[in-house]
């Protein structure tokens, strides 16, 4: 975990008002834009990361400025440093061991299972893709099968039940998975 920093992600129904939103978080608080833009349905999802009071203060005005916009919205205190360095970035690894990956139908609930899953278990996120083909997302990591296990209930109890489109454990994943997971 990183110690007082934080995650807020804000989903707006509109893009031009996603990029105000953005644009009065970033000048509002100290905080770090981590990704903004438009998502599938014509979605616009904002990350910002920092100081716990600094990503408050940017979320309050980021909701103010979406209005009705609003969809969803998420706060994670002090966030664990493996779902900012996966943040829709794939990290290598050699093998992988067990195999577990948790999808979800949009982005915040991809990002709020990354972070259960991480806390819960000794894991190792591979990915976490926060878009992908009609607005879902998932996180995949590895790990030893009980560890896996773990994280992935953990990952899953996070999220509200209808927000899981599907989770799997793979006791021991085949090596040729490594071309499209893991690298």
């Amino acid at each position: 975990m990183l110690a007082n920093t934080a995650v807020g992600l804000l989903e707006s129904a509109s893009i031009a008002r996603g990029i105000e939103a953005a644009d009065a978080m970033c000048k509002t608080a100290s905080v770090t834009l981590a990704r903004a833009g438009a998502i599938a349905r014509g979605k616009y999802v904002i990350f910002i990361t920092g100081p716990v009071a600094e990503v408050e203060s940017s979320l309050r005005v980021g909701r103010e400025a979406l209005g009705p916009a609003l969809v969803d919205e998420v706060l994670i205190r002090n966030v664990h440093g493996q779902v900012l360095r996966t943040l829709d970035v794939r990290v290598a690894v050699e093998r992988l061991d067990a195999l577990g990956v948790i999808e979800t139908k949009d982005a915040i609930a991809t990002v709020r299972a990354a972070d259960a899953a991480a806390k819960a278990a000794a894991v190792t996120l591979i990915e976490t893709k926060t878009s992908v083909g009609g607005g879902k997302g998932y996180v995949a990591m590895v790990g030893e099968v009980a560890a896996v296990r773990a994280a992935v209930a953990a990952g899953i109890g996070a999220v509200p039940e209808a927000a899981v489109v599907a989770h799997i454990v793979i006791p021991q994943a085949s090596a040729q998975l490594l071309d499209s997971v893991g690298r």
